[in-house]
């Protein structure tokens, strides 16, 4: 038979994004963590065990039971209500701050991207003077002014990722106006805004996403670290850091107090970096073709 006649082999289509990242360890459980913190935040909107306002001194400082699962703190309170609660914190906190981030540092650094020349040479050299104010060094100086506070602490964090989305989204726009797409989008008349939105940042979401993935993590650390030094989430209002705080005098007499909160900050920052590893490996062009 003549080989010429044999007919070609069926391609495979190319898996798409669920079938991949079904097959992605650390997507997977990177999702089912950052689901749980969600479940967790969503539920105590509408249960929680015990009241996490209700202060009993009589019920202070008990081991794990039926009634209390993870015990009580110094003042009677359930540790698993606060923990429900205080993801609320976590969340607000790094829904808020990482938008602000995403949005204001996606805009400089398109702008920087398309403009070029002293235009992208001012807006790095903000991002420089920005990086010299960590978010923590942030809010103790808004505290100085205005008090502690969450709205501070969202501000603080929010003002520290503005240049890290900046210098990210211009490093990725320069790649993608070094294209011939854009060379030919360019040659036919586009302008640099048209070719901003239509060919630019659809072409580099994929990094904003994963980058505001892992993003969300740090914003987690840094509230919990700003509750712990009382510049963040307040009195009465639970939150993973300020437990941390309270639990550190009783190391001797009750060490799971610090376990707990640790313990819930530790697994939100691992799935939350886990997926957006995850969503980096399954959204690379070049895994896929693999």
């Amino acid at each position: 038979m003549n080989a010429a006649a044999l007919p070609a082999p069926a391609q495979r289509a190319a898996p798409g994004f669920w079938a991949r990242a079904r097959r992605h360890p650390g997507f997977v459980i990177g999702g089912l963590l950052t689901l749980a913190l969600l479940l967790a935040a969503a539920l105590s909107y509408l249960w929680t065990p015990h009241s996490v306002y209700e202060v009993n001194m009589g019920d202070k400082l008990l081991p794990p039971s039926a009634r209390f699962w993870l015990g009580t703190d110094a003042f009677g309170r359930d540790v698993v209500s606060q923990l429900l609660v205080g993801a609320r914190a976590s969340i607000l906190v790094g829904v808020i701050a990482v938008g602000i981030g995403l949005v204001a540092g996606t805009a400089l650094g398109l702008l920087a991207s398309a403009r070029r020349g002293w235009v992208e040479e001012a807006i790095m050299r903000a991002c420089d003077f920005g990086f010299a104010f960590p978010a923590i060094l942030s809010a103790i100086m808004l505290t100085a002014v205005y008090g502690p506070g969450i709205v501070n602490a969202i501000i603080a964090i929010g003002l520290y990722n503005i240049p890290t989305f900046a210098r990210i989204t211009r490093a990725a726009g320069n790649a993608v106006w070094s294209r011939d797409y854009v060379l030919a989008a360019r040659s036919c008349g586009k302008g640099a805004l048209s070719i901003t939105f239509e060919h630019v940042l659809p072409n580099i979401a994929a990094v904003l996403i994963v980058q505001a993935t892992i993003r969300f993590a740090i914003a987690i650390l840094a509230e919990a670290a700003l509750s712990y030094l009382g510049l963040g989430t307040q009195p009465p209002q639970p939150s993973w850091g300020r437990m941390l705080s309270e639990a550190q005098t009783l190391m001797f007499d009750a060490p799971l107090l610090a376990v707990w909160p640790g313990l819930a900050i530790m697994l939100s920052v691992l799935g939350l970096n886990l997926l957006g590893d995850g969503l980096r490996d399954v959204l690379d062009p070049r895994l896929q073709r693999r």
